[in-house]
């Protein structure tokens, strides 16, 4: 399960019999609660009282007729989504974002994966959007979209929704890859259920889930007319084609893997396709070179996972010697950090080509981390990283809403920000050769 969505997650209810003395203290806190919610604001009361907003559980919702349509996990059950209806001047606005959860490339981790929620509906449960960045209802906490109406895409085909194929697991059964006929018989069911009428859309996606969005983003926008505002948001996907310290293109062979196994080509640029290698096309680099519609790019220059998976994999370093500068960006030495400072580098310069969409935003911060948008620390809150001054949510707000020019902000190298010093260490719930992305 990704880290993601195990914030989301909401803890098991426990019913439980309760003392006569336990339900007599009980009654009377609901009964201060309930004189105070009359002289108290209800936003200031919940803030005050639980330090965030309440945890509001989505349900989810199993796409109707997936086998009929070939648009299914895995293991063959149907895919889901989550729906949280807009209220009020959001109630024609949609977000809609795809969840990550990284790849798989063999037909063992594949399997693997069946018996997850990354590969089987059956694991999938209802979350939680409240207090989760972007997701989140909070006005205060997520001031541009707190009223829309979100829908949080599961993940569970293993190759960023888009392969279309078949193979046979190890003990005989099926496995279906067909990532990509998921998105399509999401999006089509959404937009029956309103999409089609919003008069604003954002496409969102973190991690692998920002990947998939940008191969997905200008056939996003072209269902809507052309009247209507629709954009694209990145978060945590521009994974780099870069060497690790070993001389070896690791990332690259993950991707080649995936990309024939699932075939992957389709939804591939044909203009990169025409001059470059499939597994070229698949890295974000190439792909923003032929995407029209308006992007937001967010990622950490020293992005955790990709210094831990990409740049120093597990078996790029037997010594140990990286264990714990990849636990922490802290524990780095001199000689350490100058490696990093590559991989930082050869992201600035593959977004140069960002500078000329003048439609576009970027928020390139210094931190350690890995996929910001989904966190109300991260998004907006008093701790937040900030660039020019602006929170994640200020930034991206400004930039869709058209209330700033020139929104595209690459930080300083590592330690020149103090706002990154906020946010805790990643917990790293990934191994390369099976791997599982927030």
């Amino acid at each position: 399960m990704s880290a993601v969505t195990e914030q989301l997650l909401l803890p098991h209810e426990q019913h439980r019999r309760r003392p006569a003395r336990v339900l007599a203290v009980t009654v009377s806190v609901a009964v201060v609660l309930l004189l105070l919610l009359v002289v108290v604001p209800a936003s200031l009361l919940r803030r005050t009282l639980l330090g965030a907003p309440s945890t509001d559980r989505v349900a989810l919702t199993l796409l109707a007729g997936a086998k009929e349509k070939g648009a299914v996990c895995l293991d063959g059950t149907p895919p889901g989504y989550h729906l949280q209806r807009g209220s009020g001047e959001g109630a024609d606005r949609w977000l809609v974002h795809l969840e990550g959860g990284g790849w798989c490339s063999t037909v063992k981790e594949c399997s693997d994966r069946r018996l997850s929620s990354q590969g089987s509906s059956n694991f999938m449960r209802s979350i939680r959007f409240m207090g989760n960045g972007i997701l989140g209802g909070d006005q205060l906490q997520n001031p541009d979209f707190y009223n829309w109406n979100k829908v949080y895409v599961r993940y569970c085909d293993g190759a960023s929704f888009s392969g279309d194929a078949e193979a046979q697991a190890e003990d005989g059964t099926t496995l279906y890859f067909r990532g990509l006929r998921i998105y399509e018989a999401v999006i089509d069911e959404l937009m029956e259920k309103g999409l089609a009428s919003a008069t604003q859309a954002l496409f969102t996606g973190c991690s692998a889930g920002a990947l998939s969005m940008m191969l997905h983003c200008d056939d996003f926008r072209a269902r809507f007319p052309q009247e209507v505002s629709v954009k694209c948001f990145a978060d945590a996907g521009f994974f780099i084609d870069e060497k690790d310290i070993s001389g070896k293109r690791s990332l690259w062979s993950l991707y080649d893997r995936v990309i024939h196994l699932q075939n992957v080509r389709k939804v591939l640029p044909k203009d990169c396709l025409a001059n470059k290698e499939p597994t070229e096309c698949f890295f974000p680099a190439e792909l923003i070179k032929s995407i029209r519609t308006p992007m937001f790019i967010l990622n950490p220059s020293y992005d955790s996972w990709q210094i831990r998976n990409v740049l120093v994999p597990d078996s790029s370093a037997p010594d140990k010697s990286w264990l714990s500068c990849k636990e922490n960006i802290r524990n780095c030495n001199s000689t350490q950090v100058e490696v990093l400072n590559g991989l930082r580098n050869k992201m600035v310069n593959d977004l140069k080509v960002v500078e000329d969409k003048e439609d576009w935003g970027m928020f390139i911060d210094s931190c350690f981390t890995h996929c910001q948008s989904l966190s109300g620390i991260s998004w907006h809150s008093p701790t937040s990283p900030r660039l020019e001054n602006k929170t994640i949510a200020e930034a991206v707000g400004d930039w869709h809403s058209g209330r700033s020019q020139g929104a595209k902000e690459i930080d300083c190298k590592y330690q020149c920000n103090p706002t990154c010093n906020s946010l805790p260490p990643p917990r790293d719930v990934t191994a390369f050769d099976r791997v599982e992305i927030y």
